[in-house]
């Protein structure tokens, strides 16, 4: 009876979306080979200008906006820009190359590369290379579309713990995918990474270099490991930071943030059960998830009304699910738990702390519609709302906070097919492949996948530490060395490593 019911309910909305967006008649070339006609592309003069962003600026940056095709398959057709910078090597007398980073997402801003990673390489490498940020296409100043006018700021949350509650973002997902696709279809389909690694490569050619050096940081490991994939004999010095296993994309991963999140809360129950005189959550581990679970069920039964937002059994695993991955932020989510245990049960309330204002703000005021242009054009879901379903029912038991959240139903399942297949990353390009075994947002798992699918690569293992990221000040000197020769010698490590953190997690 529920299948048939949300069936129906979404049955309208998902042939309105699917109609109203025309069919690619000439997608993108399949295959890894490049279309002929690409060459004014790589040969344009880029015209440098002043960022105006502080930390680009500090550091001598400059930008510029770099001519793509807007569909690889038509280069007659449809341009658009990227927007890139550039912060020039400090010794221009032993300058290597370029250096591309991503911050990851999908749909994380990168054009200032400084504040990614200027505090972390070393200065022999700010020396040999010129780093480059960029925005991907579909993301800030590289076309970013208008506003879905989505109801609420992210495509992912939990289902909640009852059926009408999955029915109503099965509905509200429908509506999402729609508000979307209603404004520039054929510019959205092709938000897509194979074509955002075919611009990094556009960007090499119109710099004049014959390779890339490249970090990518969570979802910018998928793209580089894509770029790696059609552009072998471009890539460089590839650094791929809590990585994902390009198999398991899109869909697969957000399901397996479920086991890992819940690996994530017990380790934070150990931390929050030692300070019990202080939050009162309980005093062992059991007692702490416990709490958690409890207050998972009260905001079921009725919301905690935060600056005009309900923060109930659909957002609650999701606001866990954004801090638990730094063991770093302990102390902040026990703080933010803390001020929501109090307020549940009683009026709308106004949020205490800055971050609690931050979250609920972003949840009520934002829309990260941009992760849903590119993970939706580039992998297709499934369509079924019934699959979902099961398996939200069939993970209750073993992942009771985040099962219906990394299971439930997102607009990717009323999104049109991708314009081209997804890539299947098979090579033996050099790579050094960094993940925590820890960490909760890109599973160690995945990371020992990509290492086995491409050959050439090397692994390096952050032991026992959660945490998402591991090129940091101050995390590990074994991981942030092994990055830096890289970057600086071209020599990946002899063998697979095991680091540690220089303290232990806190």
């Amino acid at each position: 009876m529920l299948v048939r019911l949300f069936r129906r309910s979404v049955a309208v909305v998902a042939v309105s979306v699917l109609a109203a967006v025309p069919v690619n008649s000439n997608a993108a070339p399949g295959g890894d080979a490049q279309p002929v006609g690409l060459e004014r592309f790589y040969r344009q003069q880029l015209q440098w200008h002043p960022c105006e962003l502080e930390n680009l600026d500090k550091a001598g940056g400059e930008c510029a906006d770099v001519l793509v095709p807007l569909d690889y398959g038509r280069l007659d057709g449809r341009t658009m820009t990227v927007a890139i910078s550039r912060v020039p090597a400090t010794d221009p007398a032993r300058r290597q190359g370029i250096l591309l980073a991503n911050p990851g997402g999908p749909g994380g801003e990168g054009l200032d590369s400084v504040d990614l990673l200027g505090d972390v390489l070393t200065p022999d490498v700010l020396a040999t290379h010129d780093l480059i940020g960029m925005d991907p296409r579909g993301v800030g100043e590289s076309g970013r579309s208008p506003r879905c006018g989505w109801p609420v700021g992210e495509m992912i949350r939990s289902a909640g713990l009852d059926p009408l509650g999955f029915v109503h973002d099965t509905v509200q997902s429908a509506g999402m995918a729609a508000g979307c696709l209603i404004h520039d279809p054929e510019m959205m389909r092709q938000f897509t990474t194979r074509n955002t690694a075919r611009d990094i490569d556009i960007v090499r050619g119109a710099l004049g270099e014959q390779t890339v050096d490249y970090f990518g940081l969570s979802y910018g490991t998928y793209l580089g490991a894509v770029f790696t994939q059609m552009f072998p004999d471009r890539s460089g010095r590839i650094v791929l930071d809590s990585a994902i296993d390009p198999d398991r994309y899109w869909e697969g991963l957000v399901q397996d943030w479920g086991p890992a999140d819940e690996l994530a809360l017990d380790d934070w129950a150990t931390w929050a059960a030692t300070q019990d005189d202080t939050y009162h959550f309980g005093a062992t581990p059991q007692q702490v998830r416990g709490t958690v679970e409890g207050l998972v069920r009260t905001v079921a039964r009725q919301p905690i009304v935060v600056d005009g937002f309900a923060v109930d059994d659909h957002w609650l695993p999701f606001v866990l699910h954004g801090m638990l991955m730094n063991f770093r932020l302990n102390a902040a989510l026990a703080d933010t738990l803390r001020e929501l245990a109090d307020a549940a049960g009683g009026p709308p309330t106004t949020a205490k702390s800055p971050r609690l204002k931050a979250i609920v703000t972003a949840l009520r005021d934002g829309e990260n519609s941009t992760l849903a242009q590119i993970a939706c054009g580039d992998a297709g879901a499934p369509r079924d709302p019934g699959w979902y379903w099961r398996n939200i029912e069939q993970t209750r038991a073993d992942q009771p906070v985040f099962g219906a959240m990394a299971s439930n139903i997102q607009p990717c399942a009323f999104w049109p097919g991708p314009v081209e297949p997804p890539t299947v990353v098979r090579n033996a390009v050099p790579a050094l492949i960094v993940n925590s075994t820890g960490d909760p947002r890109t599973p160690y798992a995945h990371a020992v996948q990509l290492h086995q699918d491409m050959a050439g690569s090397r692994l390096v293992t952050l032991q026992d530490v959660r945490i998402h990221m591991t090129f940091r000040p101050k995390l590990s000197t074994c991981v942030n060395d092994a990055i830096n020769t890289y970057f600086g010698t071209g020599t990946l490590p002899a063998e697979d490593t095991t680091c540690y953190a220089d303290a232990a997690p806190q």
